[in-house]
C-alpha cells in the first residue's frame, strides 16, 4: 500500500542487490538507515532500469538521498510473528558527500529521476496488507 511521497536521507546499511520477480522484472534493493541516534531501517526498491547504475555503485556507509513512494508491508518472522516493514519505491536516488558527481550550475550531486511509474507494484500486493 502506497502511503505518501517521501524524501529521506541516510546511510546505506546493507549493500545493494539485484533480484528478479516471477515475471522476470529486475528489482534492485538496498537497506538504508535514516536514524541519527538509533537504527531506523527502510528498504529502498527500484524497478527502474535507469537507476541500476547508481544503485550498483552504492557501498555500505555512503550517504544517499532517496525520493519515492513510501509503502508498508507485513512479513512473517521465523518464529511466526508478523513484523511491519517500510519500503520506498524509488523515483530518484542521489549520492551525497564525497565521491558524488557535481553539477556546476547548482553545486548539487547528480540526480536520476523519473516522473512516471511504468511498472506496476509487483512486490507488495494490497490484498496482503491487513489494513
Amino acid at each position: 500500500m502506497s502511503l505518501a511521497k517521501a524524501v529521506v536521507t541516510g546511510t546505506v546499511y546493507r549493500t545493494p542487490e539485484k533480484r528478479f520477480t516471477q515475471n522476470n522484472v529486475a528489482v534492485s534493493a538496498f537497506v538504508m538507515n535514516i536514524g541519527e541516534r538509533e537504527e531506523t531501517l527502510i528498504r529502498v526498491l527500484s524497478k527502474r532500469t535507469a537507476l541500476d547504475e547508481i544503485v550498483s555503485s552504492l557501498n555500505k556507509g555512503e550517504r544517499v538521498l532517496v525520493e519515492g513512494r513510501l509503502q508498508t508491508a507485513t512479513v512473517k518472522t521465523d518464529d511466526g510473528s508478523e513484523k511491519r516493514i517500510y519500503e520506498i519505491d524509488a523515483n530518484s536516488i542521489e549520492k551525497m558527500g564525497e565521491g558524488a558527481v557535481s553539477n556546476s550550475d547548482f553545486g548539487t550531486e547528480e540526480i536520476v529521476k523519473f516522473e512516471s511509474d511504468d511498472v506496476a507494484n509487483e512486490l507488495i500486493n494490497e490484498d496482503e496488507i491487513p489494513f
